[in-house]
């Protein structure tokens, strides 16, 4: 009896030890919202640096889609949503805290202004896409000292908090509404600024308009600053942005912390990011530029490098 009694006891124990231990495990739902390079390679990241943290977490990936439902496979704790269309259906569809990552900051908040009707009780954050505007700003500064005056062209639907400027330096900052009166805008931005900053306005930096942008921007002899390694490429003079495994990183820290406190930070920006030069269209509009590493040593020594 006493036998029995020790095995039932014994067993009773090893059951409630592994529903601790399961309890004690982080279920995360991983929703991409296609299957592009960046995407997989935020996926890639996130899952070695989950790996090196040792903590104990299990990811579940999926793509955004309409057959994506929150009860595929086990149970979620937490929903990280990679892009605007993982983000939106993540909100939608989930009844779990939501991190948004690879989304422009505009973006979110639209995306939070049209579901506050919704009620919704979950805690919802986000890891930017964009960079903070000081950090824009002390990049232009360091990269480009003798230009003084920034461009900023942006869609009336947008709204902007217009930056605190560092010393020496002035904003242009012009919004259009209309297709009909948009080149009319952009020259006027360009003929009165030093240089024109891109950001994250998909009105104005659509796939139909970026190529005319930068042609009119080099037309007017006026470096053109992006948001990605693709600007670069374009023909953009430089660009400041993160690449998904540096967000993927970031992505590792917040859910071990929502791990350990169950709870999500606020929304923030990148931490770390990358600057990318074209020499090539430095040296046709006459410009000498330092190396990244040497901008960003100037960055940091401002003092607005960081975030």
């Amino acid at each position: 009896m006493f036998r029995q009694s020790t095995i039932l006891l014994f067993s009773s124990a090893i059951a409630l030890l592994a529903t601790w231990a399961q309890a004690e495990t982080l279920n995360v739902r991983l929703v991409l919202s296609d299957s592009t390079p960046p995407y997989q390679q935020f996926s890639a990241a996130l899952n070695q640096a989950l790996a090196a943290s040792k903590a104990d977490v299990a990811v579940i990936e999926s793509q955004a889609g309409p057959h994506t439902q929150p009860g595929e496979g086990a149970h979620t704790d937490l929903v990280i949503a990679a892009g605007m269309k993982a983000m939106e259906l993540a909100i939608a569809k989930f009844d779990v805290p939501v991190l948004g990552v690879m989304i422009p900051r505009m973006g979110y908040e639209a995306l939070l202004e049209r579901g506050s009707s919704q009620k919704r009780s979950k805690a919802t954050s986000a890891i930017y896409l964009d960079q903070p505007w000081d950090r824009r700003l002390s990049f232009i500064q360091a990269a480009l000292p003798k230009h003084k005056t920034v461009g900023l062209l942006y869609s009336s639907d947008t709204h902007i908090l217009l930056p605190r400027l560092p010393r020496g330096m002035s904003l242009n900052a012009q919004s259009t509404r209309s297709a009909e009166n948009f080149f009319a805008t952009l020259e006027s931005v360009l003929n009165n600024s030093d240089v024109l900053l891109v950001i994250p306005d998909s009105e104005i930096y659509s796939s139909s308009n970026v190529r005319n942008i930068l042609l009119t921007s080099y037309r007017h002899q006026v470096p053109l600053i992006g948001i990605s390694q693709a600007y670069v490429n374009a023909g953009a003079l430089g660009a400041i942005f993160s690449i998904p495994e540096q967000l993927a990183e970031q992505t590792g820290e917040m859910i071990v912390s929502f791990a350990r406190n169950r709870r999500l930070p606020e929304p923030q920006y990148p931490k770390l990011f990358t600057i990318s030069l074209n020499q090539q269209v430095a040296h046709s509009l006459g410009i000498v530029l330092d190396s990244p590493e040497a901008i960003r040593e100037r960055m940091d020594k401002a003092g607005e490098g960081r975030q």
